[in-house]
């Protein structure tokens, strides 16, 4: 590890002067990208720094205690080791977290896309509590919250809604939400008292960037329809709302939130780059996926993930096997909690694969 430190360090240096350099910041692009990549590694440069530190105090400790005769003095270098060699374990735990590989795509913005399931209105009545929910906790991330496509009934239910997260670091965040969210509860219907249970499906997709994703004209077919829901501005008279289908992979993307034509071909066509982002590497990574299936699932939204018990006011993520009974927190957005032991798992695993 430690060698791998210090060629990360002699990076690191170089980056530092660059970053500074006058014809280098003339040319924005290449600044940019040298600066993401400086900030990426100062984390682990900080870090190795602490670690030097403590194995300099570690060492002259050690040769303190050899030559020391002062029982006093040597209690002390005794103490002193001892809090240096815990806090060395520390340090190097966090250095081996830092120098995981890192997911390309974990500051990248978000696409979220929620459907009812199973469950009839009692669905979309969840699934537009999951989209509060997901806002919520995007608010007190100070994240921005855009609606590209929304499918809602009479009730206030939706069927489906996709929508976007603006914000650094938002898919490393979220992306681990992605699947089947069971809620069991009374429904407001239900004369008899009987609890219900009903499924949500979600997906979670990195945003892309303009130049990461090229689509072939040959291979879309584009379909222009009149917008349709419940009523207000997600209904109008023009055939503005746009159907775009994949011709190779067969992925549909609908988007009609939008009066123009236009705006909506350009929502379409980021949700559809980010779906097929999504479909081949997940065909490139099922390796990957099957080695973190036990601790926090393949993100496939055929796979149960959480359960949202009403009647008990407790939430189960059977992944990690996490039990809260603050559910109505939870629902407000305040899924903290959760969202950082599925990062830990995360990393365990990785941790656990790589030392295998």
């Amino acid at each position: 590890m430690i060698e791998k430190l210090e060629t990360i360090m002699e990076k690191y240096r170089e980056l530092t002067a660059k970053v500074v350099d006058p014809e280098v910041i003339a040319d924005n692009r290449l600044w940019q990208k040298l600066v993401k990549e400086h900030s990426d590694l100062t984390p682990i440069a900080e870090g190795y720094e602490k670690l030097k530190k403590c194995l300099s105090d570690l060492s002259s400790a050690e040769e303190m205690l050899k030559t020391e005769k002062d029982p006093e003095l040597i209690a002390l270098s005794e103490e002193e080791i001892k809090d240096c060699k815990k806090n060395k374990e520390i340090l190097e735990e966090e250095l081996k977290v830092l120098l995981l590989p890192k997911d390309e795509n974990d500051d990248k913005n978000v696409i979220m896309e929620i459907r009812a399931g199973v469950g009839g209105d009692e669905a979309a009545l969840f699934a537009s509590e999951l989209m509060r929910m997901y806002m919520m906790y995007a608010e007190k991330n100070r994240f921005k919250t855009e609606v590209l496509n929304l499918n809602d009934i009479e009730l206030g239910g939706l069927k489906e809604v996709v929508f976007q997260i603006t914000g650094h670091g938002a898919y490393s965040k979220l992306k681990f939400e992605s699947g089947v969210h069971r809620v069991q509860r009374v429904p407001e219907t239900e004369s008899q008292g009987r609890v219900h249970t009903s499924t949500v499906t979600v997906a979670v997709l990195p945003e892309l960037e303009e130049v990461e994703f090229d689509i072939l004209d040959k291979d879309l077919r584009i379909d222009t329809y009149r917008s349709s829901g419940a009523g207000g501005q997600h209904v109008n008279k023009t055939d503005s709302a746009i159907r775009m289908t994949h011709l190779p992979t067969g992925i549909v993307v609908t988007c009609q939130d939008e009066r123009s034509q236009l705006k909506n071909r350009e929502k379409a066509m980021m949700i559809l780059k980010a779906k097929l982002y999504d479909y081949y590497q997940g065909q490139k990574n099922k390796e990957y996926a099957d080695s973190r299936k036990s601790q926090v699932g393949t993100g496939d939204r055929s796979e149960r993930i959480r359960t949202y018990n009403f009647p008990q006011g407790r939430i189960t993520d059977h992944r990690i096997g996490f039990t809260a009974y603050n559910l109505l927190d939870f629902m407000n957005g305040d899924i903290d909690e959760l969202v950082s032991e599925l990062q830990i798992n995360d990393q365990k695993q990785r941790l656990e694969n790589l030392e295998n």
